[in-house]
C-alpha cells in the first residue's frame, strides 16, 4: 500500500464514514452516531461511507453485519460505496506495520493480562502501559507488538469537545499494534482505513476521544492524511451506564425507524417539529439534511435517555 505525505489528497470534497463492529445489532447510541455522521456529510453534499470493523473475529456475531445493514437501510441511511471490510485489507495493515518496524518503533511485549493489570499506571483515559518490555529485545514470534511512543504532547481542536491534549508516553503509553494472537490492533487498522477511504472528518462518540491521539500519532509516523474530528456525547441510561453492546443495550427495531430517528434528532439538539414524529423515514431524513446544524449538538460528554 502506498502512503502519501500528510496533507496530500486524491479525494475531493467531504467524506464521512460510519464504522460499526459486527458484534451485535445497532442500538440507539450507534444510530445517533450514524445519523450525525450521515447528516454532516449529506448537508455538505459529501459522501458517506460504511466500514465494517471485523478484525476481532472472536467478537463477531453470526448475521450481525447483515442485521446492521438492514437497520441502516430501514432508517434511510444509505452509503455511497461498497462497504470496506477490514478483514479484506490485511495486506494494508501488514505494510503499515513493516513501515513502522523499519523506523525502529516496534518491540515485542510478553506481558500477560494479569501483569498489565498489576503493572500499568493510572492515566486520564484508563491504565497506561509502563514500558516493561521496551528494552528487552524479545523476539516477535508469538508475542504482542507495541509502538514505542515519544514524550511529546499532541494537541487537537475537536469540533465537538474543544481543545484536547495528551502527553504520549505518560498519559497514553506504548500501545499494541498487533496482538499475540496475530490480530491487528484497532488503532493501527483505523488509522490506515481513514486514509484509504479518504475520510475528511471523523464523527464518533466521545468514548473514542483517547483513540484519536493514538491514531493521529500513527498517521504522523506513517505520513498519512489527517482528518478533522468531531466527538459526540454518549447516550447513557438513568444509571449513567453507556448504551453499548457490552452493557446489553436493546437493539433498535426497523419497524420503529421514524420514532428512532426523531428521538435521535432531539437528542442531537436539532429541535425537530412535533409533527415530524408522524412522518415517513424519507421525510425525516430529508428534514434532517435541510435543517442540520452540528453547532446545536449539546457540548456535553453524555446524554441520559432513560432505561431502554
Amino acid at each position: 500500500m502506498e502512503f502519501p505525505f500528510v496533507g496530500s489528497s486524491s479525494q475531493a470534497g467531504y467524506r464521512g464514514r460510519f464504522a460499526p463492529t459486527p458484534s451485535g445489532p445497532l442500538h440507539l447510541g450507534s444510530l445517533l452516531t450514524a445519523l450525525a455522521s450521515y447528516l454532516q456529510a449529506r448537508q455538505q453534499k459529501g459522501r458517506w461511507l460504511l466500514r465494517i470493523d471485523d478484525l476481532d473475529r472472536p467478537r463477531i456475531a453470526a448475521d450481525a453485519e447483515g442485521r446492521i445493514l438492514r437497520q441502516l437501510e430501514a432508517h434511510g441511511l444509505l452509503w455511497d460505496d461498497p462497504p470496506r471490510r477490514q478483514s479484506d485489507h490485511l495486506p494494508d495493515y501488514h505494510a503499515a506495520l513493516d513501515r513502522l518496524r523499519a523506523q525502529g518503533l516496534i518491540y515485542a511485549c510478553a506481558c500477560t493480562r494479569a501483569q498489565l493489570m498489576q503493572q500499568s499506571l493510572p492515566g486520564p483515559d484508563g491504565l497506561v502501559y509502563n514500558g516493561h518490555c521496551r528494552g528487552l529485545g524479545l523476539p516477535e514470534e508469538g508475542l504482542a507488538l507495541r509502538l514505542r511512543v515519544p514524550t511529546e504532547r499532541l494537541q487537537i481542536i475537536d469540533a465537538g469537545q474543544g481543545g484536547q491534549s495528551r502527553q504520549l508516553e505518560r498519559e497514553l503509553g506504548d500501545f499494541v499494534l498487533r496482538r499475540r494472537d496475530g490480530i491487528f490492533g484497532y488503532q493501527l487498522a483505523c488509522a490506515v482505513d481513514e486514509h484509504a477511504q479518504g475520510i475528511t472528518e471523523v464523527v464518533r462518540g466521545v468514548d473514542l476521544l483517547s483513540s484519536t491521539f493514538f491514531q493521529l500519532h500513527l498517521m504522523h509516523r506513517l505520513r498519512l492524511r489527517v482528518p478533522s474530528y468531531r466527538h459526540l456525547p454518549l447516550l447513557t441510561d438513568t444509571g449513567d451506564r453507556k448504551l453499548s453492546k457490552q452493557n446489553h443495550a436493546v437493539a433498535i427495531e426497523e419497524s420503529q425507524a421514524s420514532h428512532n430517528l426523531s428521538l435521535c434528532l432531539e437528542l442531537l439538539g436539532q429541535n425537530p417539529p412535533p409533527a415530524l414524529k408522524r412522518a415517513s423515514v424519507t421525510e425525516i431524513v430529508a428534514w434532517g439534511i435541510t435543517h442540520w446544524s452540528a453547532e446545536r449538538i449539546p457540548k456535553r460528554h453524555s446524554l441520559v435517555v432513560g432505561s431502554l
